[in-house]
């Protein structure tokens, strides 16, 4: 059995974050709907489209409160928005266990916690491929995300000693990336995004 420590500052924050959430679905729904009254496909004279794209990664995170590395899961949804330009609402997961000892006198007691973070935003896009002069199996581009961070720390039942070993880092996530994506058919591909918290390899599934 665990205790939960309920931060006020998360539970606030937790809030704002359900706000954020909201709000980013609401403009990707408009954005899609706008796609779709202008007749499902907006073409561009000679342009490749980006959005309409499921981004499922896996890689290795550190935020600084760690300490050491971690896997990380991520997943955005990218919408077109202009030309190679696109925003994508992204949820990230990164979990942790750490064990250590305490001491109550000479002896030692073992006891862990369990840290949760979790990235909420919005990742804007823009590829390079026209630059690069990059052929259609090909993508090229720098991003960058911005969001909410939320953060819950689990401690082992019955523990007493000091909590200062685990450091909560701020709420804002900013996230700075360079990628590049193979494509593998005309619906799938695989991306490498490499960027200043988190690197991931996965899977893009393209709609259309």
């Amino acid at each position: 059995m665990t205790n939960t420590q309920h931060n006020p500052r998360t539970m606030k924050l937790a809030g704002k974050v359900k706000i954020a959430i909201i709000t980013i679905f609401l403009l990707a729904t408009q954005q899609a709907s706008s796609f779709a009254q202008d007749g499902a496909k907006k073409q561009y004279s000679g342009q490749e489209h980006y959005g309409h794209t499921l981004n499922l990664g896996l890689g290795i995170g550190y935020y600084g409160y760690f300490d050491h590395s971690v896997p990380f899961f991520s997943v955005n949804y990218e919408f077109d928005v202009a030309r190679q330009f696109t925003l994508a609402p992204f949820l990230g997961i990164a979990s942790y266990r750490s064990d250590n000892y305490w001491y109550n006198g000479n002896n030692p007691n073992r006891y862990y916690y369990h840290a949760t973070y979790m990235p909420i935003g919005v990742k804007g896009t823009y590829y390079f491929d026209k630059i690069l002069g990059a052929g259609p199996n090909w993508d090229f581009y720098l991003a960058g995300s911005l969001g909410f961070a939320i953060q819950t720390v689990t401690w082992d039942n019955g523990y007493t000693g000091d909590r200062s070993g685990y450091r909560s880092s701020s709420p804002l996530f900013l996230d700075l990336h360079v990628g590049t994506e193979y494509h593998i058919g005309r619906r799938a591909g695989i991306f490498l995004d490499l960027s200043t918290g988190v690197s991931t390899l996965g899977l893009a599934i393209h709609g259309r």
